[in-house]
């Protein structure tokens, strides 16, 4: 296994687990706003977003219908997965 073939893989395994969260996240800090209880930063949810998360921040935000009237969300979130696959491409043209 070469050195960039393992770090294609390590960033697929990161983009995965942020995405996760960052579904689970705001599926959460959407249930959080509707019963009104103290809810998560924007930071945070902005973080998985930047790190990794963008599409599962996309994917989140779709599903649980919250922050999509927000668009500095979206263009960060936008923003994120577009760089998020250029480094993809990137990294599988060099491991190939």
């Amino acid at each position: 296994m070469t050195p960039n073939l393992i770090i294609l893989l390590v960033y697929i395994a990161l983009t995965i687990v942020f995405s996760l969260a960052a579904i689970v996240l705001f599926s959460k800090d959407k249930k959080l706003a509707v019963q009104g209880k103290e809810r998560i930063k924007e930071k945070t949810l902005l973080f998985l977003a930047v790190f990794f998360g963008s599409i599962g921040a996309l994917v989140g935000r779709l599903i649980a219908r919250h922050k999509t009237d927000k668009k500095y969300f979206s263009l960060v979130i936008y923003f994120s997965l577009l760089m998020q696959i250029v480094t993809a491409v990137v990294l599988i043209v060099l491991a190939v």
